[in-house]
This record gives structure tokens, sequence and C-alpha cells, in this order.
């Protein structure tokens, strides 16, 4: 088998025309960059993270750097969900380092991660703002292969997010569950036995009205199978929390929370370009 140790590293400058480029880039196996395109009505830079092997295998060491320098704009996202795959031994490890310089803005927002039976996963997500900088980050879900009837199976999934604003900390969360105890845990949202989930990082540029304008449209999306919930961040910036009663349900309500974000924030309304 073959373990891979990959790593991405991302530069994004602005340039005297105004536009965003990638003045870095770097990476190796199992991470491949498709052409990066200019999105001009969002004046943004989106560049698509491709894994073309069949997914995270035990043993795989990823690490990706992604540096947003002043005045400039990226969004980095994936074609298709990441597989965990079964792992017999060992783990797989993701370490990822966002660091965004004063009027940049940085939005990543992958495709869900889908740990199959068996799977044991770190993901390790660090997160560096300079006041007037602005992030959205997005960590998807999906509970296992459904169409497999493989749902919650997985044997440890750990997630650790650290996000420092201005460099003093502003959020510290780790959640670190075998499939079963999610599920547990998942019940209490009523979103039923393929309850797909979301939390969404968002640090503004500015400080925001408490309660910030957004809140009442993105409280409103709440409907059957779907809950949200938002809390404040200590140095400024909100943690948005969503569960779904499935991968389409989750995608559609994503889809829309970036769609009323953007009426404050306009660079969310750029479009992924994803079919």
């Amino acid at each position: 088998m073959t373990e891979f140790s990959g790593h991405l590293r991302l530069r994004a400058a602005r340039r005297a025309d105004g536009r965003t480029v990638l003045a870095e880039q770097a990476f190796r196996a199992p991470f491949h960059l498709s052409k990066p395109y200019w999105e001009p009505e969002a004046r943004t830079l989106i560049v698509q993270v491709v894994n073309p092997t069949a997914g995270v295998l035990a043993g795989d060491r990823l690490e990706s750097s992604l540096q947003v320098d002043p005045d400039a704009a990226l969004i980095v996202t994936t074609p298709s969900a990441s597989r965990i795959f079964q792992m017999r031994t060992g783990q797989a490890l993701s370490r990822q380092s966002y660091t965004v310089a004063a009027g940049g803005w940085l939005e990543v927002l992958p495709e869900p991660l889908v740990p199959h039976r068996g799977s044991v996963f770190r993901q390790e997500t660090r997160i560096d703002v300079a006041p007037g900088g602005g992030v959205f980050f997005v960590d998807q879900l999906i509970p296992g292969r459904l169409g497999h009837a493989e749902a919650w199976q997985w044997a440890q999934l750990t997630l650790e997010t650290e996000v420092r604003v201005g460099g003093e900390l502003a959020l510290r969360e780790r959640l670190s569950l075998s499939g079963a105890e999610l599920q547990e845990l998942a019940a209490f949202f009523g979103s039923g036995p393929t309850c797909c989930f979301a939390n969404a990082l968002l640090i503004p540029p500015t400080l925001e009205p408490v309660p910030p304008d957004w809140w009442q449209p993105l409280h409103a999306l709440q409907e059957a199978g779907v809950r949200l919930g938002a809390s404040a961040l200590r140095r400024g910036g909100w943690s948005l929390r969503l569960a779904a009663s499935g991968p389409l349900q989750l995608r559609d309500t994503v889809q829309e929370v970036r769609r009323l974000l953007a009426a404050q924030f306009p660079r969310l309304g750029a479009n992924l370009r994803k079919l």
C-alpha cells in the first residue's frame, strides 16, 4: 500500500491592477491544482484542489498552507468529497494552516468528508487573521457511505480547530468521537439517521453589530430536518453550526447560507462553477 506525504502551499497576492494571483505555489501528491480562475464580480481568485487518488488511506500525512497577502482575495474549494477509507491499523493525518493579512479575504469551502467503516482520521486546522482580514471556513461531514448502508461506522474522527485574530486566541475546539458516539449526539438534532453536519467560521473584516444583520435570515432557514445555530467568538467573529437530514439538504443549505451572507460580504457571492 502506498502512503502519501503530500503538501500544498499557496500564497495569494494582489497585483497592481487589483486582481489576485498565485504569487507562490507548490504541491505534491495527492494534492493537485486545477487552473485557477478570476471571478470578476466578486473580485476573488478561485482555486480547485483535486485529489487524483481514490481517497485518504492509512498512513497518509497531508499538509496544506494558505497565505493571503494584504488586499488579496482567495477561495479554495474541491470538486468532490474526501473519502477516508477503512484502516486496519494506523491513521491518516491532515494539518491545515491558513494566514490572512489585513485587507485580505480567504474562503475555504471543500466538499464534505466521508469517513468509511473502520477509518481513523485526524484533522488539525489553525487560522491566523490580522485585524481587518476576513475568513469564511467550512467543514462538512457526511456520516459514511449512505448508499451502502454504512453510516456512523468509522472508528475515530478528530477535528481540531484553533483561530487567532490579531494574535489573540478567538477559538479553540476539538471533536473526537467514534461514529457510534456522534450518532448519539446527532439524534438530539432530530435530522434523522442520515444526519449531515457543517461547521462554519466567519471572521468579518470589520466589527459587526450584535446581533448581526444577517442572523435573522439565516435563522429562518430552519425547517424540517435543518437546524442552525450561531455563537459569537471572543475576538469578533462567529461560529455557525448546521445539521441537515441528508447530503442534498446539507449542500442546498450551505449554498443558501453563502447567498444570504453575500449581501453583507460580497465575495461570498462568487460562483464556484460546480455542476
